[in-house]
């Protein structure tokens, strides 16, 4: 791999983009070099906190320097900058979700197969040393054939800390389009793509009252459901259990497992790109850790893939098509608990390749 970085732009300047800076350091094919956002202010401080410029959006987009523009805004308006960052003739990584439906991220696809320009999307987590440990446990049979699979995320809702949390709970949010694509991602990676799903859906509270500064006090309406079970099966024939809920105070369940023919294997908080990693093999009496096979990662992962892609030719890991694949599972989970029916998938998606091992530290071939 070349030491070749690929100058970097981030439209948006909010609580997440810290992590991106950071993370855009750790990687070689990467260099983000300015940032923009609506109030520009943010911007500037953002700018000067992490030693890059700051600059108007429409100079961020007509900057030829610039290769890839990674898009943190909210979700409402991931397909409408995604879309302008194509046309501006510049490769996507958006946040997640790729866009609020499935009828407003296809244009986005389409739009990057016609210019022959690539778009990448979060959660790129899957591509850390944790869950690539445990698709190479996977694929090497250490379980057996997977059979079935469950996945819990849990909290009480993110208004207690997130300092502007209202869009949470309006379209584009809620808990499944906020985590579902970190623990679907996970699990697409591990198994394969996911053929049809059934599920429920509620809502514990018909407001939300904000308790973190400076909205303290600040009622919210919530308008998507907080709480989804649902039921996937996948193509290759696995069943999965999984639960996304934005109204449970407390729990103890595990974040992800998975059961084969052999064993059962625990896979790590897929929001993060580290371990734990544990497995149990048939006929043992525990759980026994497992050393991670691949370097850890950080934040812009999905990103500095996208990049070396384009230099091998390869296709990149944390794809768009992979993205609306998850923005399926999560538009017809919802679907499903409108519904109360069984909604088959419109979309398939190629399981993404596996990071290789013994890579170093910010390579991811």
């Amino acid at each position: 791999m070349t030491n070749t970085k690929m100058a970097v732009g981030v439209i948006g300047c909010g609580n997440i983009s810290n992590a991106y800076f950071k993370g855009g350091k750790h990687y070689s094919a990467l260099s983000i070099v300015a940032c923009a956002d609506l109030d520009e202010e943010r911007a500037k401080q953002k700018a000067q906190e992490h030693g890059i410029r700051a600059v108007s959006i429409a100079d961020l987009l007509k900057d030829p320097e610039i290769g890839l523009i990674i898009n943190l805004t909210i979700p409402a308006a991931h397909a409408p900058v995604d879309m302008a960052i194509l046309e501006a003739n510049k490769h996507v990584y958006s946040e997640k979700p790729l866009a609020l439906r499935l009828s407003e991220a296809a244009p986005v696809l389409e739009l990057a197969r016609a210019k022959k320009l690539r778009v990448a999307c979060a959660a790129d987590t899957f591509l850390g040393g944790g869950i690539q440990t445990c698709r190479k446990l996977i694929d090497d049979g250490a379980i057996g054939q997977p059979t079935s699979a469950v996945a819990f995320f849990g909290c009480a809702g993110h208004e207690s800390w997130h300092p502007s949390p209202a869009f949470y709970y309006q379209a584009g949010g809620g808990p499944l389009l906020d985590m579902g694509p970190y623990y679907l991602g996970a699990l697409v990676n591990l198994l394969g793509p996911v053929r049809r799903v059934s599920a429920v859906t509620n809502q514990a509270f018909a407001e939300r009252t904000i308790t973190s500064k400076p909205l303290y006090g600040t009622r919210v309406k919530v308008e998507v459901p907080t709480h989804v079970a649902a039921n996937l099966e996948f193509e290759n024939g696995a069943a999965a259990s999984m639960m996304m809920s934005f109204d449970v105070v407390r729990h103890s369940l595990p974040r992800i497992e998975i059961y084969g023919t052999e064993g059962a294997l625990s896979v790590p908080d897929p929001n993060t790109f580290g371990g734990p990693v544990r497995i149990a093999k048939r006929g043992s009496s525990d759980w026994e850790e497992v050393p991670l096979t691949h370097a850890e990662g950080m934040r812009g992962a999905g990103a500095a893939d996208l990049v070396q892609a384009l230099k091998s030719g390869r296709a990149h890991r944390a794809s768009g098509e992979l993205a609306y694949h998850l923005l399926d599972i999560m538009e017809s989970a919802h679907v499903s608990g409108a519904e109360k029916r069984v909604v088959e998938l419109k979309t398939r998606v190629e399981r993404p390749s596996a990071v290789p091992t013994g890579l170093p530290p910010g390579e991811l071939d």
